[in-house]
């Protein structure tokens, strides 16, 4: 079930967990994306926190929100570019975006095989697609103060898995949000410190939430199933021997 809206606004906007949590994650995808120039970015869920980044110099920015969650118009005292949309119908020409971000929408999903299909339905050739969700593993995905406590948390290999079968190619992943999930001034002022530790950590178990880059595959066309080799009988096919009735 998709999260409100305007609780995910509050979160990342009005309070000061949340624009820590913003911080983080952004920080973390600028280190795999840090530009997007000349190209068509389009986030999906709530990713419009992460967006802004790319505003100036992307050729297009667009931020998709399913229709159970809700829109907002964004950003702040800019021309919009918030769209409401189907959760699995997006008003996106097919193979147009070269950078997709996915927030709060996978993992809240009650159709996530149809998003997928989406998701690789809108990318280019080559194009790239990053999907952020809650680490079953952290202490962030039990905690339902915050967005991350919500939905399906997933571990690195099941999302791996999963973005396999829809003909995705997971090329990185990296971890985000090491800070306690609370809003208490003294794990508010440590929090920097966890940041910066949680990121030389082995594997990612510390972290509330991954992010795995993965890429479009378009080869072997989908739709196509491949052909397997089997072992033929040397009599196979054949049928029971048809005895014919006898002159009257």
């Amino acid at each position: 079930m998709h999260l409100d809206v305007q609780d995910l606004r509050n979160f990342y906007y009005r309070s000061a967990l949340g624009r820590a949590a913003q911080k983080s994650l952004r920080e973390r995808m600028l280190g795999l994306w840090p530009e997007a120039k000349g190209q068509t970015v389009v986030g999906y869920g709530f990713a419009a926190p992460l967006l802004r980044p790319y505003l100036k110099d992307a050729r297009r920015v667009i931020a998709l929100m399913p229709g159970p969650q809700g829109v907002m118009p964004w950003p702040a005292n800019q021309p919009n570019v918030s769209v409401l949309t189907e959760e699995t119908l997006w008003p996106i020409e097919t193979g147009h975006v070269d950078k997709l971000i996915v927030l709060h929408g996978l993992e809240t999903s009650e159709r996530a095989y149809d998003l997928l299909e989406e998701c690789w339905r809108v990318l280019g050739p080559g194009g790239k697609a990053l999907f952020i969700v809650p680490n079953r593993a952290g202490m962030w995905s039990r905690r339902d103060r915050t967005p991350f406590g919500y939905g399906r948390p997933y571990s690195a290999s099941q999302l791996e898995t999963q973005l396999r079968k829809h003909q995705f190619l997971p090329e990185r992943h990296v971890g985000a949000l090491y800070q306690i999930p609370s809003a208490k001034r003294v794990w508010m002022k440590s929090a920097p410190m966890f940041e910066k530790m949680g990121r030389h950590t082995p594997g990612m178990l510390a972290g509330g939430a991954f992010m795995v880059e993965a890429t479009k595959l378009v080869y072997p066309s989908k739709g196509k199933v491949a052909r397997t080799r089997r072992a033929v009988s040397v009599l196979e096919g054949l049928g029971q021997p048809v005895v014919k009735p006898a002159a009257s």
